[in-house]
């Protein structure tokens, strides 16, 4: 783990052309899903996501039309998520639960985002937990740890994707961070709309939108 007795800032990302309303994240996560079959899925990942007619299509290099995603989230169950934690959630994490209720198949060191239903804080998850009492325990990193203890947890593997709902932008978006504990220097974002835009675009290869 990276040494982390010294704070930064979190960096501030700006990312345009971001989903917000269900029908714009359908249509960007099956952009997703086409550049993530392209540039980070594996030959044994394809065998499992890919029929046989899909895998002769990619493999002439044609555009294979896979949604990599889940169901659409019913409204009942966002609204069931929300009364848990007692908030509502940001718009683009709602449209984005209207979309796909969850989403396992990420260019991240993060495992998956979670359905509405499993979202929890990240000072009650075990792994968040554990990594807010070992920050905690490092003098200069109280910024990081009160962000820790007042966000939500919303993607986790060996990094974290947490949204922070005391920061809300005009928009009613709340902001967003990308963690990786073993570096440190939580990356800022406008949203989670912005945070998922730019994990599309580390995949680098353009395609058309």
């Amino acid at each position: 783990m990276a040494s982390m007795s010294k704070t930064t800032e979190p960096e501030q990302h700006a990312v345009g052309a971001v989903p917000t309303t269900p029908q714009e994240w359908r249509r960007f996560l099956e952009r997703y899903g086409q550049r993530y079959l392209k540039n980070s899925a594996d030959d044994d990942e394809l065998v499992e996501l890919l029929d046989e007619d899909q895998l002769d299509l990619f493999d002439r290099e044609g555009q294979v039309d896979a949604w990599l995603g889940d169901a659409p989230a019913r409204e009942e169950a966002l609204a069931s998520s929300e009364e848990r934690l007692g908030l509502r959630f940001p718009p683009s994490l709602r449209g984005f639960f209207l979309a796909s209720d969850g989403w396992t198949h990420l260019a991240a060191w993060v495992d998956a985002v979670q359905p509405c239903d499993r979202v929890s804080w990240m000072r009650e998850s075990d792994a968040g937990r554990s990594v807010t009492e070992i920050y905690a325990s490092i003098p200069g990193n109280e910024d990081d740890v009160q962000m820790f203890r007042r966000s939500l947890e919303v993607a986790r593997g060996e990094d974290f994707w947490l949204l922070d709902p005391t920061d809300v932008g005009p928009d009613g978006e709340w902001a967003a961070y990308e963690f990786a504990p073993k570096y440190g220097n939580p990356t800022k974002y406008a949203s989670f709309s912005a945070l998922f835009h730019s994990n599309y675009q580390s995949m680098g290869e353009e395609d058309e939108e």
